[in-house]
């Protein structure tokens, strides 16, 4: 079995260790891998060998105990309040019923002798980068928010990104970017784009409401818009929601202009992990049913697909074009929609993550498991005129202006788990914040 950090001695609240300043290039960074074999196995590395390897197998049946109450937390629209339950009655609903739920994640998944290495870093207030590839039985683990200790979480004294699949990193054909080349380039955004033959209230409808200009994104976006850096182009960021235009003609023309980031708010379908057909994953945009594409049209409106991102229209027209051709992906993508980031619940990842990366992104934001929107929280939970959702999105969109987006993003994830400490309320809940995982190549 393994132990966890509260076991050792010497374990204290976090500080600002004389190691708080040192640049993230600097930090020692950890590089950790598992596999699926009915337990669990894991092996770790340090970059620069500060530390010796290690290796373990993690018993399958806490694993498989603390995965279940995991999945029981979430929030799941397709099953007759399930989202309800998530927001008020589930293990995210209050700080009290959180913390079993983390602690069980952490003694199932942190083994003894990494949990010795990351405290003794932690004693000396040095600050690593926990570089993580799960395995697809823990693909929607929070890690940020285990808890090796009452007072301690894991995003508390590391930072915390995944793996980008390798194989699609290392392809001979991928085409990636840099920001610091692109940075200058315009943000490509799709925000909460109006899905033809789907109302306002319907399935795919609007995620974010009706925006005034007066909340946290539209005043974000109107931040890019004085800086003339938004596409599209307007002059009053309300008109840059819940527009019409937004489809894949569009995307393709605007990100072969040019882009140093692209952000998409909306919807995103993905595939089940029983059908092994990752590359099913769909985003939803402004796009008809007489669409060119591989997804199945939906009423008026056909879906573009992962597979559509890799393959382009091959053997859909006589003269096909290669998807990164047709959609050269920026340096930086932001996917916040439910489960965007599903690749890593497959044993073959060719979803949304892998076809931005084969794009060319060389970092992408996105989410682990369906996101509960701002008016499901005023409706059922009752946070009263709260704007989470609005919240995460402009926290992610700003970071990802920072030359490392990762370091704003664990600031801002502190900050949430400090409030939800402190406050106990639902729209603090990790139930949100911790849905989001950043993949770099």
């Amino acid at each position: 079995m393994s132990r966890v950090v509260s076991d050792l001695p010497g374990a204290r609240e976090v500080g600002a260790g004389p190691d708080a300043g040192r640049e993230a290039s600097e930090r020692p960074t950890v590089v950790v891998r598992m596999a699926d074999a009915g337990d669990v196995y894991m092996s770790w590395r340090w970059e620069d060998d500060s530390a010796p390897r290690g290796a373990a197998m993690l018993p399958g049946d806490p694993i498989t105990e603390a995965v279940r109450a995991l999945a029981d937390a979430l929030p799941n629209p397709n099953v007759p309040g399930g989202l309800e339950r998530a927001l008020t009655t589930g293990a995210f609903a209050s700080p009290d019923a959180e913390y079993p739920l983390a602690q069980s994640l952490s003694r199932a998944l942190l083994p003894y002798g990494l949990a010795v290495q990351l405290h003794e870093l932690y004693t000396r207030g040095i600050r690593p980068h926990i570089r993580l590839q799960p395995s697809p039985r823990v693909a929607q683990v929070p890690w940020e928010i285990i808890a090796p200790d009452p007072a301690l979480r894991l995003v508390d004294f590391a930072d915390v990104s995944l793996l980008a699949p390798a194989g699609v990193v290392h392809a001979p054909d991928r085409r990636a970017r840099s920001w610091s080349a692109d940075r200058e380039l315009p943000v490509v955004a799709v925000l909460d784009p109006r899905v033809p033959g789907f109302r306002a209230d319907s399935a795919l409808g609007s995620v974010l409401g009706r925006m005034d200009g007066t909340g946290p994104l539209a005043e974000r976006v109107a931040e890019l818009v004085a800086e003339q850096r938004l596409r599209p182009v307007v002059t009053d960021p309300v008109e840059v929601f819940r527009r019409t235009d937004l489809d894949r003609a569009w995307l393709s023309e605007t990100l072969r202009a040019g882009a140093s980031r692209l952000i998409y708010v909306g919807h995103v379908t993905a595939a089940a992990p029983e059908s092994g057909q990752s590359e099913n994953a769909e985003l939803h945009l402004a796009c008809a049913a007489d669409t060119t594409g591989f997804a199945e049209p939906l009423r008026a409106h056909r879906p573009l697909s992962a597979k559509d991102l890799l393959l382009g229209t091959h053997t859909l027209e006589p003269e096909p074009v290669a998807g990164p051709d047709l959609w050269p992906i920026p340096s930086r993508v932001a996917l916040i929609a439910c489960e965007s980031g599903g690749d890593l619940r497959f044993t073959e990842a060719l979803g949304l993550i892998a076809a931005m990366i084969n794009g060319g992104a060389e970092l992408v934001t996105a989410t682990r498991w369906p996101l509960p929107t701002d008016l499901a929280f005023q409706r059922l939970a009752g946070a009263t005129a709260a704007t989470p959702l609005q919240d995460l999105i402009r926290a992610i969109d700003t970071a990802h202006d920072h030359p490392n987006p990762l370091l704003p993003l664990t600031t801002w994830h502190r900050t949430r788990l400090t409030t939800w400490r402190e406050t106990g309320a639902i729209h603090h809940s990790p139930l949100l914040w911790s849905a989001i995982a950043t993949f770099h190549t």
